[in-house]
């Protein structure tokens, strides 16, 4: 560790241990959140989420192709992310980089596991065609919590999704079919403490990282940890319980943007 993050660590644990956070948050509370959708015209769907100053735009687009040999009535969905080097001098330009890869990842994971999209209703000839729903993330500007900014623009953009039926002569446009949203949920322990919702400088020195996705009815639909380092399981269980907290009052503000 260089001389510039070991003195960030000692700054950031010492308000820490005095129960304080460098832009006074508390431990278990987020940065400011908003919510627009439509941003992009040309996307079925599309959504631009910021939480602090990350800021992570997500387009939807959706065309006819061929289902996989595992599952021939059901449609396709893709994810794929781009760390924009504007957004951060850390970002390089080509291909997807090993942090492109892992975030990608985890959004998909969230929304492929809690069934979000009803694939199932997505089948237009049973092993012959079906509807591809690809998942672009675009990374604007990082200040840390790329993976709940990222999963929040996805859920976002896809519940504004409209099926493009009409242009491929196949009936009237209707809304992408979709079931009730998991929320995403990251914590950082340093030291210590455990903290949700990570600024950039939190992030950088953070020993873990663990992302709880959960559902309207509180149960657990995603977990990813990342970096070396481990939790108890006291630890373990607050980090939940901070998630699910979280996750209800995000998901209201994600219902409120979207008129429900």
């Amino acid at each position: 560790m260089t001389l510039v993050p070991i003195i960030k660590r000692d700054f950031i644990e010492k308000l820490a241990s005095q129960g304080k956070r460098a832009d006074n948050r508390k431990f278990d509370q987020y940065r400011p959140i908003t919510i627009e959708t439509n941003v992009i015209n040309k996307a079925e769907g599309s959504a631009l989420v910021k939480i602090g100053n990350t800021q992570v735009m997500v387009g939807i687009k959706m065309d006819v192709g061929e289902p996989y040999s595992d599952s021939p009535d059901s449609g396709v969905m893709t994810t794929a992310a781009e760390l924009i080097p504007l957004a951060s001098p850390d970002f390089e330009a080509g291909p997807p980089q090993a942090d492109a890869i892992e975030l990608a990842r985890v959004v998909d994971r969230g929304v492929r596991e809690s069934e979000v999209i009803e694939l199932d209703k997505l089948c237009i000839e049973p092993g012959e065609k079906v509807w591809i729903v690809f998942i672009d993330i675009h990374i604007l500007d990082y200040d840390g919590n790329l993976f709940d900014t990222a999963s929040l623009a996805a859920l976002a953009a896809l519940s504004t999704t409209i099926v493009p039926a009409a242009r491929h002569e196949l009936g009237e446009n209707y809304p992408l079919p979709l079931k009730e949203p998991p929320i995403s949920c990251t914590s950082i322990k340093i030291g210590d403490y455990v903290m949700v919702d990570p600024s950039l400088d939190e992030e950088q020195i953070a020993d873990i990282r663990l992302t709880v996705a959960t559902d309207k009815n509180g149960d657990i639909r995603a977990m990813q940890k990342g970096l070396k380092g481990s939790l108890a399981k006291e630890e373990i269980q607050k980090v939940i319980k901070t998630s699910l907290d979280n996750g209800q009052e995000i998901r209201k503000q994600l219902y409120k943007n979207l008129g429900k």
